[in-house]
């Protein structure tokens, strides 16, 4: 039985749209074991596909036939602790699960390289699947077959703080949203955004993240699919924050705080509950350098 860890994500950063993404320090589990059968079973109940239409099968399937070799069966347990349909990169994490479980599986004839290029295939853009499984901060374009990407770890006196609403918000309606062309002064506005949060990230010039996470391309349209999200933004930066974007598809906000910032997360569901919001929870985060791990291989 081999056991994977894979951390949630958060994709975009703000301007850097479907090319920038994190890992944050929360989990999915999966217990992977080849077998003659299909056996799917959820470890804590959370409602998941339990044939072959599961994600973490399929990767795994996918890399099998890759690798040709064929798939008789898996039983798989999945631990979900990375809330779905939240823009934290949960169906990313089963890709990317799936993925590195069956190449342990075929004693790793594929390498990293290998596994970002397809994890990207299945979901369609890396920014969530490249971090999700190499940790840090990732930089990746996808040409449609390889991805060109760069992993940095991140070291800083950052921490982040999620704020996750009761309600969801599917990728497909929040690229729906979007509009179909957009104005060439707004491609530089968010080129440039894009490249300053990520130097300001590296080199400690936290004071340039709020504008380096404002954004014309999608966030003034998913903000209107996520209702309360305006106040969370203003109470994020009522209370200090560095920046906070709308995380991958939304609807959850990311704020990024001072370590020194004592109390933060708290101070933020403190008012967003005072403020009537209360269907919105804050969890505190790091972010993840180790990416997905082999945690056990019996």
């Amino acid at each position: 039985m081999i056991s994977i860890k894979t951390p949630a994500t958060s994709a975009n950063l703000g301007a850097g749209f479907d090319a920038l993404g994190l890992a944050v320090s929360l989990y999915n589990y999966v217990e992977m074991e080849e077998s003659d059968k299909v056996e799917i079973i959820s470890a804590d109940g959370t409602q998941i596909p339990t044939d072959e239409s599961n994600m973490v099968y399929i990767a795994a399937r996918d890399l099998f036939e890759v690798c040709g070799k064929k798939l008789r069966g898996l039983k798989i347990r999945q631990t979900n602790n990375i809330p779905m349909t939240r823009g934290l990169g949960s169906s990313s994490a089963c890709i990317v699960a799936g993925l590195v479980g069956a190449n342990k599986l075929l004693r790793s004839p594929l390498g990293n390289d290998d596994i970002v290029d397809l994890s990207a295939q299945i979901e369609g853009h890396p920014d969530n699947t490249a971090p999700a499984l190499l940790g840090g901060i990732v930089t990746a374009v996808f040409d449609g077959r390889k991805v060109h990407w760069v992993k940095q770890e991140v070291f800083t006196k950052l921490k982040l703080a999620a704020v996750i609403p009761d309600f969801e918000l599917s990728t497909t309606k929040a690229r729906a949203c979007l509009p179909k062309q957009i104005d060439f002064r707004d491609a530089v506005y968010n080129l440039s955004r894009a490249a300053l949060f990520s130097a300001s990230l590296l080199t400690g010039k936290f004071e340039n993240l709020k504008t380096g996470v404002d954004d014309r391309l999608h966030q003034p349209y998913r903000m209107e699919l996520i209702p309360g999200g305006k106040e969370v933004f203003e109470i994020a930066y009522a209370h200090g924050a560095y920046a906070a974007y709308v995380s991958g598809a939304g609807p959850t906000i990311m704020a990024i705080a001072d370590e020194d910032n004592e109390f933060f997360a708290g101070k933020v569901q403190f008012s967003l509950d005072n403020a009537g919001l209360t269907g919105w929870k804050v969890r505190e985060l790091k972010i993840d350098n180790n990416g997905t791990q082999i945690i056990d291989a019996n």
